[in-house]
C-alpha cells in the first residue's frame, strides 16, 4: 500500500514550482541548476528530487500548470453564460489580471518552453490552442461576420500580443495597475485608439 502524503506535500511542492518559475524567468532555464532550485526554496536537494525527477520535470509542469489555470479561467467565464460583448470583455481582463500573479510562469511559458521535449511541448500547444479558439469563438460572437472572413484567429492573436508581453514592461509598482491595465486593453481591443479613456474622465 502506498505511503500517505504528508499534510504539507502540495504546499512544498508548490513552493518548488514558485522557485523554478522566478529563476528560469529571470535567468533562463539551462542557466538553472536544481541545487540553486533547491538553494531558492530552502530544501536539501534529496528532497527536491523527491518531488520532481529532474530540471525537465520542474519545467514541464510549469508550463503545464500555467496553461491550465488559463483554460479554467476561461472555462469558469464561459460558465456564466455572459451575452457576447460582456463575455470577451471578461476574457481579456480576467486574462490580464490573471498574468498579474503570474508573471514568472508567463514569462517560463513564453520564453522557455522550447526547452521542453517534443512531446510535452506538444501537450502544452495543445492546450494553448484550446485557449485561443475559446477566444475566437467569443470574439465571433460578438462579430460573426469576422468568422465567415476568416479574421477570428488572427484579431484573437493581435489580441494576445497585446497582453502576452506586458511583464516585460508593467511595473507592479508603477502608475499602472493590471486592473487598469486590464480594462485599458478591454477598450482599445473594443473600440481603438478613440475609445481608450483617460483615467480622470473614468472617475
Amino acid at each position: 500500500m502506498a505511503r500517505p502524503r504528508a499534510p504539507t506535500f502540495d504546499a512544498q511542492r508548490d513552493d518548488i514550482l514558485s522557485a523554478a518559475a522566478r529563476l528560469f524567468a529571470q535567468q533562463g532555464f539551462p542557466a538553472t541548476s536544481m541545487n540553486q532550485v533547491a538553494e531558492a526554496c530552502g530544501v536539501a536537494k534529496p528532497t527536491l528530487y523527491h518531488y520532481f525527477q529532474d530540471k525537465q520535470a520542474l519545467l514541464a509542469r510549469i508550463c503545464d500548470g500555467h496553461v491550465h489555470a488559463l483554460l479554467a479561467l476561461v472555462e469558469a467565464v464561459k460558465a456564466e453564460q455572459l451575452p457576447p460583448e460582456p463575455q470577451l470583455r471578461a476574457l481579456i481582463e480576467r486574462f490580464t489580471r490573471a498574468y498579474a500573479d503570474a508573471q514568472d510562469q508567463h514569462r517560463v511559458l513564453t520564453s522557455e518552453i522550447r526547452f521542453l521535449d517534443e512531446a510535452e511541448r506538444e501537450r502544452v500547444l495543445d492546450v494553448e490552442r484550446r485557449v485561443v479558439a475559446a477566444f475566437a469563438a467569443a470574439l465571433a460572437a460578438v462579430r460573426p461576420e469576422l468568422r465567415d472572413a476568416r479574421l477570428d484567429k488572427p484579431l484573437t492573436m493581435l489580441l494576445f500580443g497585446m497582453i502576452n508581453w506586458t511583464f516585460t514592461w508593467l511595473r507592479p509598482d508603477g502608475e499602472l495597475s493590471h486592473d487598469e491595465l486590464a480594462a485599458l486593453v478591454s477598450d482599445l481591443f473594443f473600440g481603438g485608439l478613440g475609445a481608450v479613456t483617460p483615467r480622470e474622465a473614468r472617475a
